[in-house]
């Protein structure tokens, strides 16, 4: 099984985040700087033995490379950032690239989104995605190219893998992939694979789907949009009820702060851990191009406060479980050996499989447990 976990390249300095920010802001300083929203929340997470690492250090790759390997994932899936010919955050990739040392199956997945300050509550795009045509594409490629011959780089039957976060957002698309698989061939390359990430374009059956050659059901964004659209009534009653109960039979007073909590329930601010996962466990495979996911944890609280989404009821013992199920549900109803999870190390929006003061090496030690039981373990990883 090719368990492949996205990862997040935003843990070091950059000069756009240094003049939007602040001097030496990196995505730690939003982790550090959080706090609980609510009794008994979970926030600030800290990494275990305050290990804020920065991505550029040698040492922290080939750490983060050993302790993967060890709970038996198979590969990084990295956040790609092109805007036209612009990059950011691409230094710590290609200093992977140079370095054959760091040994660790990876691919790439295009963050195609304009970078802005939404999670500040303001809309100023800092940074405009735009497409192109033939030129920009071709830029694009050649950029791609080194990372796409790499022994390393993830592959199938030759042909490397390439994620697209939002393909939706490319008016272009066809004709983008069309001219990409031209110069695949041109390099030498049997062709490209590519994947969408994106919960809208997995759920909308109206985009045209042709070029796309699987469809990750990212979590637990797609399994939430399922449980808003079928069972939305049913969820703002139960919610209802759950919050009746803890005022009438436990005598909690939900004046106040507490209302602000009912408000947060009824916006499904607070979506259900376990309901989350049953559904993900329970959704029916009804399209070959579809790919499962997995998630560990979600909670955007260190970027968005108070307008935050937080999943209640996760561990790792859960996860482990429910991570389990859903290997047997790939090998039975997938068919096939892909599973991409939700994250290496998304501390921004609490998913991640890297350790913390709290649960330790928890998530790692029951992905392993999980991927064991069910022989799902790849041999390159020991």
């Amino acid at each position: 099984m090719k368990t492949i976990a996205f990862f997040v390249p935003q843990y070091h300095r950059i000069p756009l985040n240094d003049k939007y920010w602040g001097e030496g802001f990196t995505e730690w300083d939003n982790i550090r700087n959080a706090k609980p929203e609510f009794e008994g929340h979970n926030q600030p997470r800290v990494p275990l033995n305050n290990n804020y690492y920065n991505l550029l250090d040698r040492d922290t790759k080939a750490w983060q490379i050993e302790l993967a390997k060890k709970y038996g994932l198979y590969g990084f899936c990295y956040y790609h950032y092109w805007f036209d010919g612009e990059r950011l955050l691409e230094k710590p990739c290609e200093q992977i690239l140079e370095d054959k040392t760091l040994d660790f199956p990876f691919c790439f997945c295009w963050a195609n989104e304009a970078w802005s300050m939404q999670w500040t509550g303001e809309k100023k795009v800092i940074m405009p995605q735009k497409y192109g045509r033939e030129e920009s594409w071709k830029k694009h490629f050649e950029y791609l190219i080194p990372f796409f011959e790499d022994e390393r780089y993830i592959k199938e039957d030759g042909k490397p893998i390439f994620v697209i976060y939002r393909p939706e957002a490319i008016e272009c698309l066809n004709e983008m992939i069309d001219y990409w698989k031209k110069l695949a061939s041109d390099h030498g390359l049997p062709g490209i694979v590519i994947m969408s990430q994106s919960p809208y374009f997995i759920l909308d059956k109206s985009f045209d789907k042709s070029r796309i050659d699987y469809e990750i059901e990212y979590q637990p964004g797609v399994a939430n949009k399922l449980l808003n659209q079928n069972e939305h009534k049913l969820l703002k009653k139960v919610r209802h009820r759950v919050l009746d109960v803890l005022e009438q039979k436990f005598a909690i007073d939900l004046s106040g702060y507490g209302q602000n909590i009912r408000k947060k329930m009824e916006k499904n601010q607070f979506p259900s851990y376990d309901d989350t996962w049953n559904k993900i466990i329970s959704r029916k495979v009804d399209d070959a191009k579809l790919i499962p996911g997995a998630f560990t944890d979600w909670d955007n609280s260190p970027r968005y406060h108070e307008r935050a989404q937080v999943y209640m009821g996760a561990t790792p013992e859960k996860f482990g479980e429910y991570f389990s199920q859903l290997i047997q549900k790939a090998k039975n109803e997938y068919k096939k050996n892909y599973i991409f999870i939700f994250a290496w190390n998304e501390w921004g929006e609490g998913g991640y499989l890297e350790p913390d003061t709290i649960n330790k090496y928890g998530y790692l030690e029951n992905m392993y447990k999980a991927l064991k039981a069910n022989d799902a373990l790849e041999d390159n990883n020991g």
